[in-house]
């Protein structure tokens, strides 16, 4: 297999991506829009790339590692020429339709594309236990999967459809970004009250900890349409959110996303669901 590969898009994940291989003892080449975000890893050994077209010929294989598809259409346009015969491997967020497109435009000009949804920081990049969702074509994601887990030690292939991974990774930042944002407010609110963060961090990885149990609770009950309330009830929860909020108003903290919390309960009790389980919150999101 071949040692060389290019990254394509050099902000704080693209730099430990391009750095995970340079560790490797990979060839690489790299092309970003600002080219002194190169400076570092040119010094260890890297090439940086006159131009998109110059860094897709460079390797068979490319790691996009942009913001979104329309980064990727608004670099690779120019260079579409470039595109045949190379594999892309589109490591950039977006909704799993847009992969879907993305992979067609690639796929028309001759090249090949991985999706990819990569469900680790920047500084856990290169490690065993880290973890990247890809789909696309099989061939594809075998023949460069040594290379791949220079990435993340652990590849989860989801199939060839290459909206899978995107699917895959936004459900993923659906859990993510609430919860931590859940953890900005609940700092703010110590704060209010003399606390700080690390006073309150032992408690809140605690916190984290335990949802596994409970994701595994409910989960079997949801696929069967079981939302009684025996464990659970909503109304209690409305009245638990409640209390959050009022905590947060009473210490002159901004209430906005407890308040977004709080408005889900009340649809569910609204709906007439407050004797069963807050589960039945899943039922109201089917439907927008």
């Amino acid at each position: 297999m071949s040692r060389t590969i290019t990254v394509i898009g050099l902000g704080p994940m693209g730099q430990a991506m391009a750095a995970a291989y340079l560790n490797r003892g990979y060839r690489v080449t790299l092309w970003n829009r600002t080219p002194s975000r190169a400076d570092a890893l040119v010094k260890r050994g890297a090439t940086l790339a006159a131009s998109p077209e110059e860094a897709l010929a460079a390797s068979d294989l490319t790691i996009l590692s942009l913001t979104d598809l329309d980064a990727m259409y608004a670099i690779l346009e120019p260079a579409e020429a470039a595109l045949a015969g190379r594999t892309l491997v589109n490591l950039s967020s977006d909704t799993p339709e847009k992969a879907r497109a993305g992979a067609r435009w690639v796929t028309e000009r001759g090249g090949t594309h991985l999706t990819g949804g990569v469900l680790c920081p920047p500084p856990l990049i290169g490690t065993a236990d880290a973890s990247t969702f890809y789909s696309g074509p099989r061939e594809a994601y075998e023949t460069h999967r040594e290379a791949l887990e220079v990435l993340t030690g652990r590849t989860d292939y989801r199939g060839e459809d290459p909206g899978l991974a995107a699917l895959m990774y936004q459900l993923n930042m659906a859990v993510f970004w609430p919860s931590m944002i859940a953890y900005w407010q609940a700092v703010a609110l110590a704060d209010a009250h003399g606390l700080t963060a690390t006073d309150i961090a032992p408690y809140v990885t605690e916190n984290f900890a335990g949802m596994g149990h409970f994701v595994d609770f409910y989960a079997s009950r949801i696929d069967a349409g079981n939302h009684e309330g025996d464990v659970d009830r909503a109304a209690m929860g409305l009245a638990s959110m409640d209390h959050v909020v009022h905590t947060a108003s009473d210490a002159g903290v901004d209430t906005a996303f407890p308040e977004a919390i709080q408005h889900v309960f009340h649809r569910v009790v609204e709906a007439g669901h407050g004797a069963d389980s807050f589960s039945w919150a899943v039922e109201l999101m089917k439907k927008r």
